[in-house]
Parts: C-alpha cells; sequence; structure tokens
C-alpha cells in the first residue's frame, strides 16, 4: 500500500530558524543555484510555467526566479512557519504577480493541478524528507502533470549507493554539526537536526541516488541526468518525453 499522507518536520523551531541550514551545509546554497541554472538552459526562449514542490523559507524560490525572465512560479509547502519566511523573503516577487505561495503538502498539490499543465517541476531539498510510499507517489504525479518535452529539476539529499560510505560520510556530518552547534551555543538546535537527520536515514525515508534513478525510470521518465554530484548533495533533470506513448 502506497503511502500517501504527508509529514510536517520542520514545526517548531527547527523551521523557525531554517537559516541555519547555511551554516551546517553551505553546499546547499551551490545546489540551489544549480537548480536555478538548470531552469535556465531549459527550453531557452519560452515562457515557462514552473512549480516547486517544498519551497520552504524561498531559498531555491530566489534562485528560480532570478534565473530567467518570461516564467512564472507556483510554490507549496506545508510547514506555516516556514511558508510565513518565504512570504517575507520574496515579498516582491509576489507582489510582481511572478510568485505564487500555497500552504498545502506536495501530493495534494499536484493531484490538483491538470494532467500536463506545467513546463517545469522544480525542488530543493524537500523530496528526500518523504516516506518511500508517498514519495513515489509524488513522482507519478509530477510525470503527469508536466508536459510533453517537460522536466523534473531536482537539488536534494541523495545517499551514497555504498552503505558503508555513506555511514561513515553521516557520522563524519554529525562530527561537524557537533561542533558547530556547540561552538554557537546551540545544543538545543542541533538535538532537533540530529533528530531530523536519523529521519532522513531511516529505511522509511532514505532515498540512495541508484534506486532513485530508477524509481524516475518507473513513474515514467526515460531520460535522467545527474547533472552535479558532491558527496549527498545532488541536481539531476528528469525529462519527459515529447510523445507520451514514445516509451515503454
Amino acid at each position: 500500500m502506497q503511502q500517501t499522507k504527508a509529514e510536517r518536520l520542520f514545526s517548531g523551531s527547527i523551521g523557525q530558524e531554517y537559516d541555519m541550514l547555511k551554516v551546517i551545509c553551505p553546499s546547499a546554497a551551490k545546489v540551489s543555484h544549480k537548480v536555478g541554472q538548470a531552469l535556465a538552459e531549459w527550453a531557452p526562449g519560452r515562457s515557462l510555467d514552473v512549480f516547486e514542490i517544498g519551497c520552504g523559507t524561498g531559498i531555491t524560490s530566489l534562485s528560480l526566479l532570478t534565473a530567467r525572465e518570461g516564467m512564472t512560479l507556483t510554490a507549496v509547502d506545508n510547514e506555516p512557519d516556514m511558508l510565513n519566511q518565504a512570504r517575507h523573503n520574496l515579498a516582491e516577487w509576489v507582489e510582481s504577480g511572478r510568485l505564487r505561495l500555497l500552504e498545502a503538502d506536495a501530493l495534494s498539490a499536484l493531484r490538483n493541478l491538470a494532467e500536463r499543465s506545467v513546463d517545469v517541476v522544480a525542488s530543493g531539498y524537500a523530496i528526500h524528507n518523504f516516506l518511500q510510499g508517498y514519495r513515489a507517489e509524488v513522482l507519478k504525479e509530477i510525470h503527469r502533470v508536466l508536459k510533453p518535452g517537460g522536466a523534473f529539476i531536482n537539488g536534494d539529499r541523495y545517499a551514497l549507493d555504498d552503505s558503508l560510505a555513506h555511514t561513515r560520510a553521516t557520522q563524519e556530518e554529525i562530527k561537524r554539526w557537533f561542533k558547530t552547534f556547540t561552538d554557537l551555543g546551540r545544543q538545543d538546535l542541533l538535538e532537533q537536526w540530529v533528530v531530523h537527520l536519523f529521519s532522513d536515514e531511516s529505511p522509511d525515508h532514505i532515498m540512495r541516488l541508484g534506486p532513485s534513478l530508477e524509481a524516475l525510470k518507473i513513474a515514467g521518465f526515460p531520460s535522467v541526468e545527474v547533472i552535479f554530484r558532491e558527496g549527498v548533495d545532488t541536481v539531476l533533470i528528469a525529462a519527459k518525453c515529447i510523445s507520451a506513448d514514445s516509451f515503454g
């Protein structure tokens, strides 16, 4: 049975102080930039209707909006605290009419979209938070709502396929977090981020790269390209066929 209920993993201080991600994971900004860069290079010269999953405080949203003119963005998140920060951070884009922010979980929002209605679906560090079954349903919906020739651009945490190497890398990551949060005197946030990381690493959540590429193909994407990878930080593009019947 597929999991279709959205979790809320950023309630409380971890969501209220999400900018701490820039300190503990400086590569996150690079990944968000590369998602925007990928959008800038996709289907040049066309006006694009873009849908963003899990906009959080608006870090990746801003990269998308500044990447190219002639595009509109609808961004969703199911955490009110983070969405309020996005409304503040991106107020000028909302006022210009180029950005619409909605409080909704990814699957519900996607199911409210018409088939073949979106040029690009993008996301930054959201999909890995989903339970495996919920994620599979989201991927199917992404494929459904994309226009033929559209793309899913995802910058995210894709675990190493070598589980031993991944465990060692995660241990080193936690060591860095302990030093960083201790130096800042923020052991309260350290506890929440470590708990969150354990959720990411659990069997029901962990998103390894190899199986994830296969899951995208199962969802209907015949072409998936990894355009950036440093450790677990990854950006990929999954393209939908121009002819919906041209893959099998």
